[in-house]
């Protein structure tokens, strides 16, 4: 009986089809590395080490999320990207736990972690790749809980009002910005990620014993989640950390964000153009053996270990607009501007 091809097998056909066809060398016929590491279904095997920069690097031996804790929820299964450093996977499974027992909100719906083996994605980020990176979404865990289904088409929602960069007050309250401190708080964490418009409604309401708010950094997007970064961990000599973060609370900064950097770009101005993406030549050299390892608990290099989610059920079970395609060829996209 013929087998279907593994995901490594079908990435690496793709890349002779397409020096073959265009008669270019393997050089430049390499596949973009989103399209290999997303093809990942499980963690390889061994010692946890996050490898590179949160931008540029994997993870080797990744912890596993459970989709379902007595307060939190993975969002958006189908994506396979619930695994992470296990102190990430333990940070986030301590403030949900907190954020309960203090009345914040009953539980915490998570977004992306990062994928079996790290990297980069084929859509949505362009970090998430060491294991150190988090999203928790800017809504509270519904009751009933969602089922599997449910959380592939649960709506984002963003805090602003549409069409602004101003907080909706009908949507925020003080929970919001007791989850965010809660967060910034944790010794672990190196910065988070909000929109610039969520942190200057921090800067307006944050009040005294504001030493936490220069970890909450104004960035692009994020108005109906926001993003949890952790330092590099003991153990993980090549991770490559991230500069520090200053001492003021940073609402000095918003200025330039609101004057400059969210001001809608001349009429004529061409868009800047599109970073190349990313290569395996092109990251850390252990990352090569990340993806070359066995998967945990498996002598066969593509299979995901035993009672494990895979992330290809059929359909039904997990099938989304984001689930990866489960018997094609995988075929590089666009890198995502944010």
């Amino acid at each position: 009986m013929r087998q279907s091809p593994t995901p490594r097998l079908a990435a690496a056909l793709f890349v002779g089809l397409l020096a073959a066809a265009t008669g270019i060398g393997p050089v430049f016929a390499e596949t973009p590395a989103k399209t290999l590491f997303s093809a990942e279904r499980a963690p390889s095997a061994g010692g946890t080490q996050s490898l590179g920069f949160y931008s540029d690097g994997c993870i080797a031996g990744a912890a596993e999320l459970p989709p379902d804790g007595p307060n939190w929820q993975v969002m958006r299964l189908s994506r396979n990207r619930r695994y992470g450093h296990p102190a990430t996977v333990a940070l986030i499974e301590r403030l949900a736990g907190e954020a309960a027992r203090r009345g914040i909100w009953p539980g915490l719906l998570v977004g992306d972690v990062s994928q079996p083996r790290g990297g980069p994605m084929a859509s949505g980020h362009a970090s998430h790749q060491v294991g150190l990176d988090f999203d928790l979404w800017l809504r509270p865990m519904p009751s009933p809980r969602l089922s599997v289904e449910q959380r592939e088409t649960y709506p984002f929602r963003s805090v602003l009002k549409k069409g602004t960069f101003t907080v909706d007050d009908r949507i925020w309250n003080g929970h919001y910005l007791d989850l965010i401190r809660l967060a910034a708080e944790q010794p672990e964490v190196q910065r988070i990620f909000v929109n610039p418009g969520i942190k200057r409604k921090l800067c307006e309401t944050a009040g005294r014993g504001r030493g936490w708010m220069a970890k909450v950094r104004p960035f692009y997007g994020h108005d109906e989640h926001f993003h949890v970064r952790l330092f590099c961990q003991p153990g993980s000599p090549g991770c490559k950390p991230q500069q520090a973060v200053g001492r003021g609370d940073g609402c000095d900064e918003l200025d330039w964000w609101f004057n400059v950097a969210l001001k809608p770009p001349p009429p004529g101005s061409k868009p800047p153009k599109p970073k190349p993406p990313l290569t395996l030549s092109g990251m850390p050299a252990a990352c090569k053996a990340v993806l070359a390892a066995p998967a945990r608990g498996s002598a066969r290099p593509d299979a995901a270990p035993a009672g494990s989610s895979t992330g290809m059920e059929p359909a039904g079970a997990y099938a989304s607009a984001f689930a990866p395609p489960a018997a094609s060829v995988p075929v590089p996209t666009p890198r995502p501007a944010r």
